[in-house]
């Protein structure tokens, strides 16, 4: 059957994130995203693994009261010398029980303080991280988070490496899916044929538990309910489709420096990476390293990926207004009563159905986001890109 997972997300234990993230908060407003299966995210910190624990188990994953279904997946950031360079890298981490689970985290603590970060900082090298956990247990799995973000990932531009193989060395073989991040997309990254072999997934590395949030990138698999069913689709590449930011939205898109609001597409970066009104170090962005690793001109991927803007945006820019506001919230919570989910109304809704339904602003920004009526000036040095639906700009 057709299922949307979103498998990275992040607990209230973790910094920068909502304190207001709890298991009932998660499940509502992921079935109101549409998603049927969701991360716990922080599965080393002891705190919220205490919590988690009152879910059942079962065939892998973990269920609620009501039903619902949740994945036990959490990130943890790599920092290590390797080749001479400091490395920061995170991964995403995949369980299939707390009998597990308990295990790792006695292993990991070795490593770093559990306790201390929902995203544990461990003192170990990738390599070294899959070469443990797969000692523990067989079935743990590891994926690369975010993959092309400048700070903190395995090709990020500060940090990284220039292939898989060089950042996991004899561990790479268990390597099987790839996360893209905000700022990338499967296209972009069929670029690199040494992407190839590797299922290209999305998940929304959520800091809160609002649907704004939750499932803005998501992959749709075919799978049941189980912890084999949803790695097994990831290992045989059996995605119907991802969920996508547009690219230049994401926070890392293009090179700049945002202390001097400066941005440059790659072909006009200096080349002396320096910024041209401080001289300071720019970030190089998420375009950059695709293009310096590319040795294809154009996109091969048959992957199908979905961009879409969230609802709460797309009210929104048709109210001129923030997302948070009450009248949003409002003729959201309307369009979820009406359709379900908030994918249907994105990506399934006949336009005359949301017509009936919407009010006339909405459904017209609806539609031009549809039609992909979107301009955006691109992200970067951890700014998002700023959009345009239907010619609108929101104040």
């Amino acid at each position: 059957m057709s299922v949307f997972i979103d498998l990275h997300m992040h607990s209230r234990f973790s910094r920068a994130c909502s304190g207001d993230i709890n298991l009932q908060n998660l499940e509502s407003h992921a079935r109101m995203k549409g998603i049927d299966v969701l991360a716990t995210g922080d599965i080393t910190h002891p705190t919220w693994v205490k919590e988690l624990k009152s879910l059942d188990e079962r065939d892998g994953l973990l269920v609620s009261k009501t039903g619902f279904h949740f994945f036990l997946s959490g990130e943890v950031s790599n920092i290590y010398q390797q080749d001479g360079q400091s490395r920061r890298v995170h991964n995403l981490v995949l369980v299939r029980n707390f009998e597990i689970l308990d295990a790792m985290n006695s292993e990991l603590e070795k490593y770093g303080k559990l306790s201390s970060d929902g995203r544990p900082i461990l003192k170990m090298s990738s390599s070294q991280l899959i070469e443990a956990l797969k000692n523990i247990d067989r079935t743990i799995e590891v994926i690369p988070a975010h993959i092309w973000t400048p700070w903190f990932s395995v090709f990020g531009s500060k940090s990284g490496f220039d292939s898989i193989k060089d950042c996991f060395q004899d561990m790479a073989k268990h390597i099987f899916a790839l996360e893209n991040g905000l700022s990338a997309d499967p296209q972009i990254c069929s670029l690199i044929s040494g992407l190839d072999k590797y299922s290209i997934v999305s998940f929304s590395d959520s800091h809160s538990h609002w649907p704004l949030r939750i499932g803005r990138e998501a992959t749709n698999i075919e799978s049941d309910f189980s912890f084999e069913g949803i790695v097994g689709a990831m290992k045989g590449k059996n995605i119907n489709n991802t969920v996508e930011f547009y690219p230049q939205e994401g926070k890392y898109h293009y090179d700049g420096h945002r202390n001097c609001r400066f941005s440059s597409h790659p072909s006009k970066t200096p080349k002396d990476g320096k910024c041209p009104r401080c001289g300071g170090a720019l970030t190089l962005g998420v375009l950059n390293r695709i293009l310096e690793l590319a040795d294809r001109e154009t996109p091969v991927t048959t992957q199908r990926a979905l961009h879409a803007i969230p609802l709460q945006e797309i009210i929104s820019f048709a109210f001129n207004s923030g997302p948070h506001g009450k009248a949003v919230w409002e003729e959201y919570e309307k369009a979820i009563h009406a359709f379900g989910s908030e994918f249907n109304v994105l990506f399934n809704a006949g336009e005359e159905e949301l017509k009936d339904v919407l009010e006339k602003r909405v459904h017209k920004a609806l539609m031009s986001v549809r039609n992909g009526d979107v301009s955006i000036t691109p992200g970067y040095d951890g700014e998002y890109g700023k959009l345009s639906v239907g010619g609108q700009v929101r104040r």
